[in-house]
């Protein structure tokens, strides 16, 4: 799981490190569907989806949503946990936080 490696905003310079990591978090929200995943998960009763409840909103078929599920957890900013047969997401708070503190 990605750490903590946003600094405060763009005020400051930052060092190639940081620099590739918030490039990293940048890319994986870089996307309309995983823009759409985050906005559901957000709102969703709970705060918590199955994947199966998100391939209709989407439009997306159970593998493409699998996918950009797992770049958004890669980032840190959703977190999964297995129940049976079936994965359950909800959006890091934390994270999300971060991103919102860099583009400020």
């Amino acid at each position: 799981m990605t750490t903590s490696c946003c600094p405060s905003g763009l005020t400051a310079p930052m060092d190639r490190d940081t620099a590739e990591s918030v490039a990293r978090l940048l890319k994986a929200v870089a996307d309309p569907a995983r823009l759409q995943l985050l906005a559901l998960l957000k709102s969703s009763p709970g705060g918590e989806s199955c994947v199966c409840d998100l391939t209709v909103p989407l439009g997306l078929s159970q593998p493409t949503v699998s996918h950009h599920l797992g770049v958004l957890t890669k980032a840190g900013l959703v977190e999964r946990e297995s129940r049976g047969t079936w994965a359950w997401y909800s959006v890091n708070a934390e994270r999300l936080a971060e991103l919102s503190d860099l583009l400020r």
